[in-house]
């Protein structure tokens, strides 16, 4: 009988210490699983900040190119109404006014190009970091499938 007590009293401390190892090893996973989420979840606010940054900087750059722009406009509308001014002739008149029309329409899709590659390149940029966490959470679902 007291073998058999010593039997049993071993395979309770053994089942136990395995108990216990399982436990702690799944404590050790949901803890490393808790702080790969948490850091996971730092990296997309970084990348969020980052993007807005970028997208500020594009806004700020888009607005002083607008300005620029329309300074210009404004300047070369009251030089070709002063130029207009000094026609002699309504035939004068009528060059000098499709001179200028001409210029302005060139101006203009000239600018619009510059603009849009602008928008086209600050889109990438303030995409990109976003991008990036899309691609490292593809990546980290990768993982857990395989």
């Amino acid at each position: 009988m007291a073998t058999a007590k010593k039997t049993a009293a071993a395979k309770v401390e053994t089942l136990a210490a395995d108990a216990q190892k399982t436990m702690n090893e799944g404590v050790e996973k949901m803890t490393k699983g808790i702080e790969d989420m948490t850091a996971f979840g730092q990296e997309n606010y970084d990348a969020v900040v980052k993007s807005t940054e970028i997208a500020a900087k594009a806004a700020e750059g888009i607005g002083s190119e607008v300005t620029a722009f329309s300074k210009k406009s404004f300047e070369d509308g009251v030089a070709a109404a002063q130029e207009l001014a000094t026609s002699k002739t309504v035939t004068e008149l009528f060059e000098k006014q499709t001179a200028f029309a001409q210029t302005a329409f060139e101006g203009f899709v000239q600018q619009a190009t510059k603009m849009n590659e602008i928008y086209a390149a600050a889109a990438k940029d303030i995409a990109a970091p976003l991008t990036a966490r899309v691609t490292a959470a593809t990546d980290s679902f990768k993982g857990y499938g395989a």
